[in-house]
């Protein structure tokens, strides 16, 4: 049996970090909103057969994505099958990349995130959604957020979510920079910071209540992007900015940007300009759900 499912990417609207946990992760307060940027995953395998001895293969069609037992599609489904407590026979994960890795946008925990989903389907476990975000935790801090999707408020260690209201119509420009972010030391860098810690996403969320882009545009903003101060973010956003974003900011540990415009229009000319420059650049919108299943075969 086969089943096809699609993820799409995340961004931060805001990315407080509140305070490091005597367990080394990190308290955090922000807001995330899934856009039309997609992984395609497909999952090959018989659900009848359990043999013990079955192994899980990944094949992916970019080069430089692990495939091998690192790969958080590998450990979601581990997670998955030590969750249910029952063993199975081969299974094979395949990846359509389009969200760059390295970037702050979720890709490898958009990956998780269907993996878990479609084994619950393949293997007619019936979860509940608790239960899929449950297992992902276990994976990565983002991979249950990826499950659900949509626009929520994120604290604790990013797993748990409020309710907040949708981001409203809006178009938005992505741009990855060739750098990449190590997570650990943007952390780190963010633990060395002395003085109170200001909340953006209050600000951020009751923008959200009232509806208004613009005023949500008013509040964006990455305590990472605050500590790297890195020039090829600044230099992203400046054009962004100088090319009628209402708002822009970098995505989680980086070091994607994305930039919000109101117009289909200005955002196209915007990537356009940044296309110039830049290889990774999307227009995307903001999209409501998390995974979905996209296509069924059932083997003869």
């Amino acid at each position: 049996m086969q089943i096809q499912a699609i993820a799409p990417a995340k961004i931060n609207l805001t990315l407080d970090i509140m305070s490091r946990r005597p367990d080394g992760y990190h308290e955090v307060d922000m807001l995330m909103q899934s856009v039309s940027l997609y992984e395609t995953v497909t999952v090959d395998a018989d659900p009848n057969d359990t043999n013990t001895e079955g192994s899980i293969t990944i094949s992916c069609n970019k080069e430089g994505v692990p495939c091998d037992s690192s790969n958080i599609a590998y450990k979601a489904a581990i997670a998955f099958f030590e969750y249910i407590k029952r063993t199975h026979g081969d299974i094979h994960i395949d990846i359509k990349k389009q969200i760059p890795f390295g970037a702050g946008l979720a890709g490898g925990s958009a990956d998780g995130a269907a993996v878990i989903v479609i084994l619950n389907r393949l293997y007619n476990t019936a979860l509940k959604v608790d239960e899929l975000c449950e297992i992902g935790a276990k994976v990565g801090a983002d991979v249950p957020f990826c499950i659900t999707g949509g626009t929520k408020r994120a604290v604790g260690i990013g797993t748990t979510f409020k309710k907040v209201p949708k981001l409203t119509k809006c178009f938005i420009v992505i741009c990855k920079p060739e750098i990449s972010v190590s997570t650990a030391k943007a952390y780190a860098l963010a633990d060395s910071r002395t003085g109170a810690k200001f909340s953006y996403t209050d600000l951020c969320a009751n923008a959200l209540y009232k509806g208004s882009v613009r005023n949500v545009c008013d509040f964006l903003h990455n305590d990472f992007e605050e500590v790297l101060s890195l020039k090829e973010i600044n230099d992203i956003k400046s054009i962004m900015l100088n090319n009628k974003a209402l708002g822009s900011a970098m995505s989680g540990s980086g070091s994607a940007v994305f930039g919000i415009f109101l117009t289909e229009k200005k955002a196209k000319a915007c990537a356009e300009i940044l296309r110039g420059v830049y290889e990774d650049v999307f227009v995307v919108t903001p999209v409501k759900e998390g995974v979905i299943i996209t296509d069924i075969k059932v083997s003869e």
